[in-house]
Protein backbone atom coordinates (compact mmCIF):
# COMPACT_ATOMS: atom_id res chain seq x y z
CA UNK A 1 0.00 0.00 0.00
CA UNK A 2 1.66 3.04 -0.79
CA UNK A 3 1.38 6.21 0.56
CA UNK A 4 -1.63 7.21 -1.55
CA UNK A 5 -3.62 4.63 -0.91
CA UNK A 6 -2.71 4.61 2.73
CA UNK A 7 -4.02 8.43 3.02
CA UNK A 8 -7.49 7.34 1.14
CA UNK A 9 -7.52 4.59 3.56
CA UNK A 10 -7.65 6.74 6.37
CA UNK A 11 -9.79 9.00 4.88
CA UNK A 12 -12.10 6.24 4.14
CA UNK A 13 -11.82 4.35 7.59
CA UNK A 14 -12.81 7.69 9.50
CA UNK A 15 -15.75 8.14 7.22
CA UNK A 16 -17.24 4.96 8.07
CA UNK A 17 -17.44 5.37 11.70
CA UNK A 18 -16.46 3.18 14.19
CA UNK A 19 -18.63 0.18 13.47
CA UNK A 20 -17.77 0.03 9.47
CA UNK A 21 -14.28 0.92 10.35
CA UNK A 22 -13.80 -1.68 12.95
CA UNK A 23 -15.01 -4.25 10.00
CA UNK A 24 -12.90 -3.73 8.22
CA UNK A 25 -9.68 -3.45 10.00
CA UNK A 26 -10.75 -7.07 11.20
CA UNK A 27 -9.52 -8.17 7.97
CA UNK A 28 -6.33 -6.70 8.14
CA UNK A 29 -2.58 -7.60 8.86
CA UNK A 30 -0.93 -5.80 11.87
CA UNK A 31 1.39 -3.71 9.50
CA UNK A 32 -1.70 -2.75 7.05
CA UNK A 33 -3.26 -1.34 10.51
CA UNK A 34 -0.06 0.53 11.81
CA UNK A 35 0.13 2.05 8.69
CA UNK A 36 -3.81 3.20 8.79
CA UNK A 37 -3.80 3.78 12.25
CA UNK A 38 -0.93 6.11 12.29
CA UNK A 39 -2.32 7.63 9.10
CA UNK A 40 -5.25 8.38 11.24
CA UNK A 41 -3.69 9.84 14.12
CA UNK A 42 -1.88 12.29 11.86
CA UNK A 43 -5.04 13.54 10.31
CA UNK A 44 -5.28 17.33 9.64
CA UNK A 45 -8.65 17.09 8.39
CA UNK A 46 -10.15 16.42 4.98
CA UNK A 47 -12.51 19.03 2.71
CA UNK A 48 -15.80 17.45 1.76
CA UNK A 49 -14.18 16.99 -1.82
CA UNK A 50 -11.90 15.11 -1.44
CA UNK A 51 -13.87 12.66 0.35
CA UNK A 52 -16.19 12.55 -2.35
CA UNK A 53 -13.28 11.58 -4.52
CA UNK A 54 -12.02 8.92 -2.10
CA UNK A 55 -15.64 7.46 -2.54
CA UNK A 56 -18.60 8.92 -3.65
CA UNK A 57 -20.99 6.41 -1.71
CA UNK A 58 -19.61 8.43 1.31
CA UNK A 59 -21.46 12.09 -0.23
CA UNK A 60 -24.74 11.32 2.01
CA UNK A 61 -22.16 11.65 5.06
CA UNK A 62 -20.16 14.56 3.91
CA UNK A 63 -23.34 16.45 2.68
CA UNK A 64 -22.89 19.20 5.45
CA UNK A 65 -19.87 20.39 3.97
CA UNK A 66 -17.83 20.57 7.19
CA UNK A 67 -14.36 18.80 6.78
CA UNK A 68 -13.90 15.12 7.61
CA UNK A 69 -12.04 15.55 11.46
CA UNK A 70 -10.33 12.54 13.79
CA UNK A 71 -9.67 12.85 17.17
CA UNK A 72 -7.80 10.11 19.91
CA UNK A 73 -11.11 8.78 21.43
CA UNK A 74 -12.25 7.82 17.43
CA UNK A 75 -9.37 6.24 16.91
CA UNK A 76 -8.91 4.22 20.31
CA UNK A 77 -12.53 2.89 19.76
CA UNK A 78 -12.23 1.65 15.98
CA UNK A 79 -9.16 -0.29 16.82
CA UNK A 80 -10.75 -1.84 19.94
CA UNK A 81 -13.58 -3.18 18.05
CA UNK A 82 -11.54 -4.50 15.40
CA UNK A 83 -9.03 -5.95 17.83
CA UNK A 84 -10.04 -6.42 20.92
CA UNK A 85 -8.49 -4.77 24.26
CA UNK A 86 -5.25 -6.02 24.34
CA UNK A 87 -4.03 -6.04 21.24
CA UNK A 88 -5.40 -2.64 20.61
CA UNK A 89 -4.38 -1.35 23.72
CA UNK A 90 -0.41 -2.47 22.11
CA UNK A 91 -1.14 -0.51 18.70
CA UNK A 92 -2.57 2.19 20.07
CA UNK A 93 0.48 2.77 22.38
CA UNK A 94 2.37 2.74 19.47
CA UNK A 95 0.29 4.97 17.28
CA UNK A 96 -0.63 7.36 19.80
CA UNK A 97 1.75 7.24 22.57
CA UNK A 98 4.78 6.34 21.23
CA UNK A 99 5.17 3.19 23.22
CA UNK A 100 5.64 -0.49 22.35
CA UNK A 101 4.47 -3.80 21.92
CA UNK A 102 6.52 -7.16 22.97
CA UNK A 103 6.75 -10.74 21.94
CA UNK A 104 6.84 -12.26 18.48
CA UNK A 105 3.72 -10.80 17.91
CA UNK A 106 4.73 -7.17 18.84
CA UNK A 107 7.59 -7.66 16.26
CA UNK A 108 5.13 -7.91 13.55
CA UNK A 109 3.96 -4.09 14.64
CA UNK A 110 7.85 -2.88 14.23
CA UNK A 111 9.30 -1.78 11.50
CA UNK A 112 12.25 -4.15 9.87
CA UNK A 113 15.44 -1.46 10.94
CA UNK A 114 13.92 -2.39 14.65
CA UNK A 115 13.57 -5.68 14.92
CA UNK A 116 17.06 -6.58 12.71
CA UNK A 117 18.54 -4.57 15.58
CA UNK A 118 16.80 -6.00 18.30
CA UNK A 119 17.31 -9.69 17.54
CA UNK A 120 21.20 -9.64 15.49
CA UNK A 121 22.52 -10.27 18.84
CA UNK A 122 20.23 -13.57 19.28
CA UNK A 123 21.66 -16.54 18.17
CA UNK A 124 21.08 -17.74 14.33
CA UNK A 125 18.31 -20.74 15.82
CA UNK A 126 16.50 -17.88 17.46
CA UNK A 127 16.46 -15.59 14.50
CA UNK A 128 15.30 -18.43 12.58
CA UNK A 129 12.88 -19.03 14.99
CA UNK A 130 11.87 -15.47 14.66
CA UNK A 131 11.81 -14.98 11.38
CA UNK A 132 9.57 -17.67 10.20
CA UNK A 133 6.63 -15.79 12.58
CA UNK A 134 6.89 -13.15 10.81
CA UNK A 135 5.42 -12.33 6.79
CA UNK A 136 8.13 -13.10 4.52
CA UNK A 137 8.16 -9.70 3.34
CA UNK A 138 8.66 -8.57 6.91
CA UNK A 139 11.25 -11.12 7.39
CA UNK A 140 13.02 -10.96 4.14
CA UNK A 141 13.55 -6.67 5.06
CA UNK A 142 14.41 -7.63 8.24
CA UNK A 143 17.03 -10.18 6.98
CA UNK A 144 18.47 -7.88 4.23
CA UNK A 145 19.85 -6.14 7.75
CA UNK A 146 21.90 -8.75 8.71
CA UNK A 147 25.65 -9.42 8.17
CA UNK A 148 26.41 -11.96 4.91
CA UNK A 149 27.59 -14.41 7.33
CA UNK A 150 24.38 -14.20 9.86
CA UNK A 151 21.66 -14.13 6.35
CA UNK A 152 23.39 -17.18 5.61
CA UNK A 153 23.52 -18.74 8.59
CA UNK A 154 19.84 -18.01 9.45
CA UNK A 155 18.14 -18.91 6.10
CA UNK A 156 19.86 -22.36 6.04
CA UNK A 157 18.60 -22.71 9.84
CA UNK A 158 14.99 -21.86 8.41
CA UNK A 159 15.33 -24.09 5.67
CA UNK A 160 16.37 -26.89 7.98
CA UNK A 161 13.69 -26.14 10.71
CA UNK A 162 11.05 -28.66 11.18
CA UNK A 163 8.63 -27.17 13.63
CA UNK A 164 9.10 -25.48 17.13
CA UNK A 165 7.96 -27.40 20.21
CA UNK A 166 5.61 -25.58 22.38
CA UNK A 167 8.13 -25.56 25.16
CA UNK A 168 10.84 -23.72 23.21
CA UNK A 169 8.09 -21.16 21.40
CA UNK A 170 6.61 -19.67 25.10
CA UNK A 171 10.95 -20.04 26.42
CA UNK A 172 11.48 -17.87 23.42
CA UNK A 173 8.96 -15.78 24.30
CA UNK A 174 9.26 -15.02 27.54
CA UNK A 175 12.43 -13.57 26.26
CA UNK A 176 10.51 -11.07 24.21
CA UNK A 177 8.02 -10.96 26.26
CA UNK A 178 4.38 -12.90 27.43
CA UNK A 179 2.45 -12.90 24.39
CA UNK A 180 1.94 -16.23 23.00
CA UNK A 181 2.87 -18.56 26.32
CA UNK A 182 0.52 -20.84 27.48
CA UNK A 183 0.86 -22.98 24.19
CA UNK A 184 2.45 -25.84 25.60
CA UNK A 185 0.10 -28.09 25.69
CA UNK A 186 -0.80 -28.76 21.82
CA UNK A 187 1.11 -29.73 19.19
CA UNK A 188 4.03 -28.65 17.59
CA UNK A 189 3.62 -25.41 15.22
CA UNK A 190 4.17 -26.34 11.86
CA UNK A 191 6.76 -23.52 10.34
CA UNK A 192 10.19 -23.22 9.16
CA UNK A 193 10.94 -25.42 6.26
CA UNK A 194 12.11 -25.52 2.37
CA UNK A 195 9.03 -23.17 1.37
CA UNK A 196 9.31 -20.39 4.11
CA UNK A 197 13.26 -20.06 3.17
CA UNK A 198 12.04 -19.95 -0.02
CA UNK A 199 9.54 -16.67 0.48
CA UNK A 200 11.60 -15.02 2.79
CA UNK A 201 14.29 -14.97 0.41
CA UNK A 202 11.75 -13.94 -2.46
CA UNK A 203 11.69 -10.52 -0.58
CA UNK A 204 15.57 -10.13 -0.50
CA UNK A 205 17.57 -8.92 -3.31
CA UNK A 206 18.92 -10.51 -6.38
CA UNK A 207 22.66 -10.45 -5.21
CA UNK A 208 22.25 -11.23 -1.78
CA UNK A 209 19.82 -14.21 -2.59
CA UNK A 210 22.15 -15.76 -4.67
CA UNK A 211 25.03 -15.39 -2.31
CA UNK A 212 22.74 -16.92 0.44
CA UNK A 213 21.83 -19.95 -2.38
CA UNK A 214 25.53 -20.41 -2.90
CA UNK A 215 26.23 -20.82 1.08
CA UNK A 216 23.32 -23.62 1.44
CA UNK A 217 24.55 -24.94 -2.22
CA UNK A 218 28.24 -25.66 -0.08
CA UNK A 219 26.29 -27.45 3.15
CA UNK A 220 23.78 -29.01 0.64
CA UNK A 221 23.27 -28.93 -3.00
CA UNK A 222 20.04 -30.95 -2.62
CA UNK A 223 18.46 -28.32 -0.19
CA UNK A 224 19.61 -25.12 -1.99
CA UNK A 225 17.64 -26.60 -5.22
CA UNK A 226 14.77 -27.65 -3.54
CA UNK A 227 14.52 -23.92 -2.22
CA UNK A 228 15.33 -22.77 -5.56
CA UNK A 229 12.48 -25.05 -6.98
CA UNK A 230 9.95 -23.50 -4.15
CA UNK A 231 11.01 -19.77 -5.06
CA UNK A 232 8.83 -17.75 -7.75
CA UNK A 233 10.63 -15.15 -9.54
CA UNK A 234 9.29 -12.71 -11.44
CA UNK A 235 10.39 -14.22 -14.97
CA UNK A 236 7.82 -16.65 -13.60
CA UNK A 237 4.90 -14.77 -14.41
CA UNK A 238 5.85 -16.16 -17.80
CA UNK A 239 4.11 -19.45 -16.66
CA UNK A 240 0.82 -17.89 -15.73
CA UNK A 241 -1.78 -18.39 -18.63
CA UNK A 242 -3.42 -15.34 -19.78
CA UNK A 243 -6.54 -15.15 -18.14
CA UNK A 244 -4.41 -15.05 -14.74
CA UNK A 245 -2.58 -12.36 -16.33
CA UNK A 246 -5.50 -10.24 -16.97
CA UNK A 247 -6.49 -11.28 -13.78
CA UNK A 248 -3.64 -9.76 -12.07
CA UNK A 249 -3.33 -6.78 -14.27
CA UNK A 250 -7.09 -5.78 -12.55
CA UNK A 251 -4.75 -6.01 -9.30
CA UNK A 252 -1.76 -3.61 -10.33
CA UNK A 253 -1.23 0.05 -10.27
CA UNK A 254 -0.20 1.76 -13.76
CA UNK A 255 2.89 2.93 -11.83
CA UNK A 256 3.91 -0.37 -10.11
CA UNK A 257 3.83 -2.28 -13.82
CA UNK A 258 5.75 0.82 -15.16
CA UNK A 259 8.47 0.31 -12.86
CA UNK A 260 8.41 -3.55 -12.94
CA UNK A 261 8.63 -3.75 -16.47
CA UNK A 262 11.23 -1.36 -16.57
CA UNK A 263 13.74 -3.94 -15.63
CA UNK A 264 11.76 -7.09 -17.66
CA UNK A 265 12.98 -8.80 -20.66
CA UNK A 266 10.96 -8.02 -24.22
CA UNK A 267 9.17 -11.35 -23.77
CA UNK A 268 7.67 -10.67 -20.49
CA UNK A 269 7.00 -7.35 -21.58
CA UNK A 270 5.11 -8.74 -24.85
CA UNK A 271 3.02 -11.13 -22.64
CA UNK A 272 1.92 -7.93 -20.61
CA UNK A 273 0.53 -6.20 -23.97
CA UNK A 274 -1.40 -8.99 -25.49
CA UNK A 275 -3.04 -9.32 -22.37
CA UNK A 276 -4.24 -5.51 -22.29
CA UNK A 277 -6.73 -3.66 -24.37
CA UNK A 278 -5.21 -2.19 -27.58
CA UNK A 279 -5.75 1.45 -25.66
CA UNK A 280 -3.94 0.15 -22.69
CA UNK A 281 -1.53 -1.42 -24.54
CA UNK A 282 -0.18 1.27 -26.38
CA UNK A 283 -0.42 3.75 -23.84
CA UNK A 284 1.82 1.45 -21.77
CA UNK A 285 4.33 1.29 -24.10
CA UNK A 286 4.70 4.82 -24.74
CA UNK A 287 5.09 5.18 -20.52
CA UNK A 288 7.58 2.97 -20.94
CA UNK A 289 9.20 4.55 -23.69
CA UNK A 290 8.66 7.84 -22.11
CA UNK A 291 10.33 7.22 -18.56
CA UNK A 292 13.75 8.10 -17.98
CA UNK A 293 16.06 5.39 -16.01
CA UNK A 294 15.00 4.18 -12.77
CA UNK A 295 16.73 3.58 -9.57
CA UNK A 296 17.08 -1.18 -9.57
CA UNK A 297 15.70 -0.97 -6.31
CA UNK A 298 12.90 0.37 -7.18
CA UNK A 299 12.15 -2.08 -10.17
CA UNK A 300 12.64 -4.91 -7.60
CA UNK A 301 10.04 -3.40 -5.23
CA UNK A 302 7.81 -3.13 -7.79
CA UNK A 303 8.60 -6.87 -9.22
CA UNK A 304 8.32 -8.17 -5.62
CA UNK A 305 4.67 -6.01 -5.33
CA UNK A 306 3.48 -8.23 -8.32
CA UNK A 307 4.78 -11.56 -7.19
CA UNK A 308 2.90 -10.51 -4.03
CA UNK A 309 -0.06 -10.29 -5.71
CA UNK A 310 0.32 -12.97 -7.47
CA UNK A 311 0.67 -15.08 -4.69
CA UNK A 312 -2.61 -13.97 -3.24
CA UNK A 313 -4.57 -14.75 -6.00
CA UNK A 314 -3.23 -17.89 -6.38
CA UNK A 315 -3.94 -18.82 -2.75
CA UNK A 316 -7.29 -17.88 -3.38
CA UNK A 317 -7.47 -19.77 -6.59
CA UNK A 318 -8.06 -16.76 -8.92
CA UNK A 319 -4.71 -17.97 -10.92
CA UNK A 320 -2.34 -20.53 -11.09
CA UNK A 321 1.45 -20.14 -10.61
CA UNK A 322 2.79 -21.98 -13.43
CA UNK A 323 2.35 -26.02 -13.59
CA UNK A 324 4.82 -27.33 -10.84
CA UNK A 325 3.53 -29.93 -8.86
CA UNK A 326 0.95 -31.08 -11.51
CA UNK A 327 0.85 -34.30 -13.30
CA UNK A 328 2.65 -33.98 -16.11
CA UNK A 329 1.51 -35.28 -19.86
CA UNK A 330 3.49 -37.56 -22.60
Amino acid sequence: MDDSGIEKGATLLLSLGEDEAAEVLRHLGPREVQKLGSAMAQFKGAPREKVEAVLDELLAKTAGGSPLEADEAVIRAMLTKALGDERAANLIGRILQGGDTAGIEGLKWMDAPTVADLIKNEHPQIIATILVHLEPDHAGAILKSFTERLRNDVILRIATLDGVQPVALKELNDTLSRVMAGASSVKKSTVGGVRTAAEILNFVGSTQETEILDNVREYDPDLAQKIMDEMFVFENLMEIDDRGIQTLLREIQSETLILALKGAQQEMREKIFKNMSQRASEMLREDLESRGPVRLSEVEAAQKEMLKEARRLAEEGQLQLGAKGEDQFV
